[in-house]
Formats: C-alpha cells, sequence, structure tokens
C-alpha cells in the first residue's frame, strides 16, 4: 500500500525532469545563438563561424510556455500566498543579484562597446522591473526577467483573491486586450498606451497562457468526471484564442511554432520523451537559470579577447560555451541550490512547520 504513492512520486519527479530538460535545451539554444549570430552582427561582422543558430533566440518562447506551465502548477500546490511568494524569491534572486554582480564587475574591467551601464544603474537593477524607468539592463536577456516578474504577480493575484480557478476567464482578457491592440494599429493606425501593453505582458501572455493550458491538460485525470468535458472547452477556447493572438501578431509560422512548443512541452510532462530523461540533459536543466542569465555579457566579453588574441571564431565560440557552461555549474552548486534551501528551510522555521521541500522549479 505505501509503495503506490512513493511510485507516483517518482513518475511525476521523472516528468518534470523531461520538462526541466526542455529548458536546458532551451537556454543552450539562446545561448548559441548569442554566440553564434549575434556576437558576429555586434563584435565581429567580418568573421564567420562554420555553423550558426539564427533561430535560437526562439528559445525564449519555449520559456515563456514553461513558465506557464510551472508557475500555474507551483500555485496549485501552494498551501498559503507566502509558500509562493518563498519559491519564486528562493528561486529567482540570488542567481540574479550574483550575476548582476559578476557581469557588471567583468564588464566594467574589460569593456563590451554599447553595453556598459554605470553602478547606480547596475544597483536598480536589482529589483527586476527597472525597464519601466527606462533603466538598461546589466545584460541584455534580463528583458525576459522583468516579463517573467509580471506574469507572476498576475498569477499571484489571481490565486490570492481566490479565482485561480477562473484563469481561464483572465486569459480571455487578457488576449482580448491584445486584440484590440492589434486592431487598433492595424486599422486605425493608433497606438495605444505602451504602459498598459507593458504592464500587462500583452507580448507574451498567448506564450504564457499556452503553458497554463499544457498543465492542466497534464492534470484532467485528476477532475471530476462530471467536469472534464467543461474544463476541455476553456482549455480548447484559450489554445485556440492564444494561437490566433500569436498569428495576428507575429505571424501563422509564429503560430505553428507555438502549437508545436506546447504539444511538446505537453509530451514532456506526460514523461513520453524518453530522450530527455539522458543524464547531461537532466545536468543542462538543473543549469539552466544560471546559465542562461551568465552567458551573454560575459561571454562576449571573453570572445572579443580571445579574438584579439588571434584565434579562429569557431574556437572562440568553442571555449566560450565551456566557460559558460562551467560558470553557470559552479553558481548552481555553490549559489543557487544553497541559497535557495536555506531561504525556504527558514521559512519552513519560522511557520513551525515539517513539510516537504517546494519544487525547485
Amino acid at each position: 500500500m505505501s509503495s503506490t504513492p512513493s511510485a507516483s512520486a517518482t513518475s511525476a519527479a521523472m516528468r518534470l525532469d523531461q520538462v526541466d530538460a526542455l529548458r536546458g535545451l532551451a537556454a543552450l539554444a539562446v545561448v548559441l545563438f548569442h554566440y553564434t549570430t549575434q556576437h558576429q552582427k555586434l563584435f565581429a561582422p567580418a568573421s564567420s563561424a562554420s555553423f550558426s543558430v539564427p533561430w535560437g533566440h526562439l528559445g525564449v518562447n519555449l520559456f515563456f510556455i514553461i513558465s506557464g506551465f510551472v508557475i500555474f502548477m507551483t500555485l496549485d500546490r501552494c498551501r498559503q500566498p507566502m509558500d509562493f511568494v518563498v519559491s519564486r524569491f528562493s528561486r529567482l534572486f540570488p542567481s540574479y543579484w550574483l550575476a548582476i554582480a559578476l557581469t557588471f564587475t567583468v564588464v566594467s574591467i574589460f569593456g563590451l562597446p554599447g553595453k556598459e551601464v554605470s553602478a547606480w544603474q547596475a544597483a536598480a537593477n536589482l529589483v527586476m522591473l527597472h525597464g519601466f524607468a527606462h533603466i538598461p539592463h546589466v545584460d541584455g536577456v534580463y528583458w525576459t526577467l522583468e516579463v517573467e516578474m509580471l506574469f507572476y504577480i498576475a498569477m499571484f493575484t489571481l490565486y490570492r483573491v481566490g479565482r485561480l480557478t477562473a484563469v481561464h476567464g483572465a486569459i480571455a482578457a487578457l488576449l482580448s486586450i491584445k486584440l484590440i491592440y492589434l486592431a487598433c494599429a492595424q486599422f486605425l493606425g493608433i497606438d495605444l498606451p505602451w504602459i498598459l501593453h507593458r504592464t500587462l505582458f500583452l507580448s507574451t501572455a498567448p506564450w504564457f497562457a499556452l503553458g497554463i493550458c499544457v498543465r492542466q491538460l497534464t492534470q484532467l485525470s485528476a477532475e471530476p468526471q462530471a467536469s472534464i468535458s467543461t474544463l476541455r472547452r476553456r482549455i480548447a477556447g484559450s489554445v485556440l484564442l492564444a494561437l490566433i493572438t500569436i498569428a495576428w501578431g507575429e505571424g501563422w509560422p509564429m503560430a505553428l511554432l507555438a502549437a508545436i512548443l506546447a504539444t511538446v512541452v505537453h509530451a514532456a510532462a506526460m514523461g513520453r520523451l524518453p530522450p530527455l530523461r539522458l543524464k547531461l540533459l537532466g545536468w543542462l536543466g538543473t543549469i539552466s537559470y544560471p546559465l542562461y542569465l551568465l552567458h551573454e555579457n560575459i561571454g562576449w566579453v571573453l570572445m572579443n579577447q580571445l579574438l584579439a588574441r588571434g584565434l579562429s571564431i569557431d574556437l572562440t565560440i568553442a571555449m566560450a560555451l565551456v566557460f559558460s557552461l562551467t560558470l553557470a555549474h559552479l553558481v548552481t552548486q555553490m549559489v543557487e541550490r544553497p541559497a535557495m534551501a536555506a531561504i525556504r528551510r527558514l521559512w519552513a522555521q519560522r511557520q513551525g512547520l515539517q513539510r516537504k521541500p517546494l519544487h525547485t522549479a
């Protein structure tokens, strides 16, 4: 009897490991895009690598789908609102603050034309919402963190007012506003206020929505039989609206990509992608957040230094990749995991509860 829950928990963990592996692959795609394509465009236009990953930036779109999946799952499991706050803070901020310090220091010492920021601007980055004040990012990839934070706030608000079950109504409202923006721009030539568009993360809302729908699809078997058909219709409506919004705003090829990526995430969440169980991919998923935070500007500084010493562009890319993977591994082991465990342990102790650690997704 006692073996059944354990087996179920192990199976669920394996499925989440596959989703984490996808996140690792998404991070790697972004890294390769920055090293094989964007670096040459910005700093070495005369050089040409033997291979290029110009589509690697699409890994960010996969990130957003996975975030929709993970955040909805995390909120669904929270016992109280502060569980979510502690979970997200311990996951995001220790590594982020270290990344700001390291990146600012490296760029300040070695230079990176067009990417330098002042000390006060770096300090302003600490809150993760500095973009609203038009303060430049210490590293260009931080723009996605602002979007993620706004999504977290919106979902937490929905949870806090006890309306998480009405998430499809919220999705419909957000995407309808996005469609109004698109219609006004296309048919009336009117640009509606950017501040609302940014605050409501309208550019990325459909991608988050797809992740939420994927999460709900994986949990259908746990729903009361009488409500499954209703939930299916709501999920289908949200998926359709998300794809229409992406198609109008970004083109039908992106809508097709969104459908494919959502399908892949669903397959991973159901444990149907055995290749994602490879230890190398599991490791890549484990270090994906520090890798994403630390690879761009620091990697570009290293590449510029190596190219200046006469190394080939291919060897430069390989060395920058190995360096970034190693640095991300060290930060994961020495900062991210210990800080996350310590913060969550302190929270559990404060509550006087002996409970399982929050999921580290």
